[in-house]
């Protein structure tokens, strides 16, 4: 049984999907994690550079959900959330250039748009924000901040808890049938995948 099929099967004992979410993805997570701080992007201003970078690989990726007029329905503030502009003002402030890269996983013009994957995908970059605040911390060490170099780190006006919260409402309040309940986890499986290829080849 795929983790998947585990999440759907368990989903009446766990209403949230975004809890859901968070069971099915915890290995891919981990995983991502793990290698990105093996990495050590706090040990040095290059070494973080190159962190960014992968940031930019992943949110280019997923750019065109921003200004998305389905996703914007459902997901409150969503051009708000977008965080690619920072990352680019983050190389430039570490004088690092813009990564090259082939064809983004998602276009602005995309006539085979899928809700449920896309969904995945932003609970994965949603909640990198939510984790932020620790890496933001971590960055201070190398002389970074929310104005210099790690301003993609920054939290929302409102606080990172009630950011979180509104989006964690607002996705698990989307109706959809069980088969795209499994293509939302297998959306935020092939995000946490998609950063993990990115990292391995900008970050070694």
């Amino acid at each position: 049984m795929t983790a998947a099929e585990l999440a759907i099967e368990t989903s009446q004992v766990e209403p949230s999907r975004t809890k859901r979410l968070k069971a099915a993805t915890q290995d891919a997570h981990k995983v991502l994690d793990g290698f990105i701080m093996s990495a050590k992007p706090f040990e040095s201003r290059e070494n973080f550079a190159k962190f960014v970078q992968t940031q930019y690989l992943f949110h280019r990726d997923l750019d065109a959900f921003f200004f998305n007029d389905t996703l914007a329905e459902l997901l409150p503030d969503l051009k708000g959330r977008r965080r690619l502009g920072f990352i680019e003002q983050d190389l430039a402030d570490l004088s690092t250039t813009v990564p090259a890269s082939s064809a983004t996983h998602f276009s602005h013009d995309d006539a085979a748009f899928d809700l449920p994957e896309a969904l995945g995908w932003l609970y994965v970059v949603e909640g990198s924000n939510l984790g932020a605040a620790f890496l933001l911390k971590d960055a201070a060490k190398i002389g970074l901040g929310e104005t210099f170099g790690a301003r993609h780190l920054a939290g929302a006006p409102e606080g990172r808890g009630l950011h979180w919260r509104t989006f964690v409402a607002a996705l698990d309040a989307v109706e959809l049938t069980a088969e795209e309940e499994n293509r939302v986890i297998a959306g935020a499986e092939a995000a946490f995948h998609t950063v993990h290829d990115h990292a391995k080849r900008v970050m070694v």
